[in-house]
């Protein structure tokens, strides 16, 4: 069951409660309470949350476009990462991507580097996140995508990492490091769990490749802005408007365009090129990592999402 409210989206603050009146808590009830010390306001939904596919094929069947953004688990910890969760789903994210922090992240820039090295430095680990995941996914009404470099996933073996991320409520995958030759086992692991195994094409990838890319991603193809690494720009390049034209030409599967995306001018722009969704990452990365307090990261956060999600209403 999913527990949400999209329409508020608005932090809850809990009020002090007198600690004599309560009764003692169990350790296991100690280790979570810094997730749940404070979380947006939800409501019951008996609906529970839809995959990659099914959330797209919503959206196009109301005109809108997917809102998706992109978070380091455990920047600044995992506590704040889980409230972090809850506030872009209450605050109307159709997609959360969660980067599993590494300490090699070739295709990010500056910003996401800083917040994985960030996050790795303080002891996050992928059983730590998992088992964060676990917690707070039943409480999302958006599907998460996980962001893994292809080691990790080598290092617990493909089957096993696919159960793993499976049993925490994860439906969909991004591995940017692997190339379209050696996603065969991924794929086949992946979707003997249902895990939505997304691919991306950039604006270097030639058209006979970008072709066998689309074909085989599943969720959403991921197209790459601009040539380089993750990070804020001034604009979006105008060659992705011909970009989407030349994918949506070879496929009807959802595009969503990401890297360098960073303000609403910018959602607005690639929304109006056609594209299916739009992915925000460094901003929000660098807004919640350089926050003078947890608390100032998520009311950040909250106003962002709002400003973006309005950008796309």
């Amino acid at each position: 069951m999913a527990v949400a409210l999209k329409s508020g989206c608005f932090l809850h603050f809990d009020k002090p409660q007198n600690r004599a009146s309560l009764p003692p808590r169990t350790p296991s009830q100690l280790r979570t309470s810094s997730i749940k010390s404070f979380s947006p306001m939800a409501a019951l939904t008996t609906a529970p949350t839809v995959g990659l596919s099914e959330t797209f094929t919503r959206l196009r069947e109301q005109g809108k476009v997917a809102l998706i953004p992109y978070i380091t688990a455990g920047d600044p910890d995992l506590s704040t990462t889980a409230q972090a969760l809850k506030v872009l789903d209450s605050c109307g994210s159709d997609i959360i991507e969660l980067g599993v922090p590494y300490s090699d992240p070739l295709a990010d820039g500056p910003v996401i580097q800083a917040a994985a090295t960030r996050s790795l430095a303080r002891g996050t680990n992928f059983n730590g996140i998992i088992s964060m995941l676990k917690e707070v996914v039943p409480q999302l009404t958006c599907p998460v995508a996980l962001f893994s470099y292809y080691n990790p996933i080598l290092k617990r073996g493909t089957e096993k990492f696919m159960s793993i991320i499976k049993d925490a409520g994860v439906h969909g995958l991004v591995v940017p490091d692997v190339p379209l030759e050696e996603t065969e086992i991924l794929r086949k692991e992946a979707a003997k769990k249902n895990i939505e195994l997304v691919l991306l094409t950039t604006p270097t990838t030639p058209t006979g490749r970008m072709k066998a890319i689309v074909e085989a991603a599943e969720g959403f193809v991921y197209l790459v802005s601009s040539v380089g690494v993750t990070g804020t720009r001034d604009s979006v390049s105008g060659r992705v408007e011909d970009l989407l034209k030349e994918i949506k030409e070879a496929t009807t599967k959802p595009v969503a365009v990401g890297f360098g995306i960073s303000k609403p001018e910018h959602v607005k722009q690639v929304a109006r090129w056609g594209a299916d969704g739009v992915i925000i990452g460094s901003a929000i990365v660098k807004l919640l990592g350089e926050a003078k307090s947890p608390e100032e990261g998520l009311k950040g956060l909250e106003n962002f999402i709002k400003s973006l999600k309005s950008a796309l209403v």
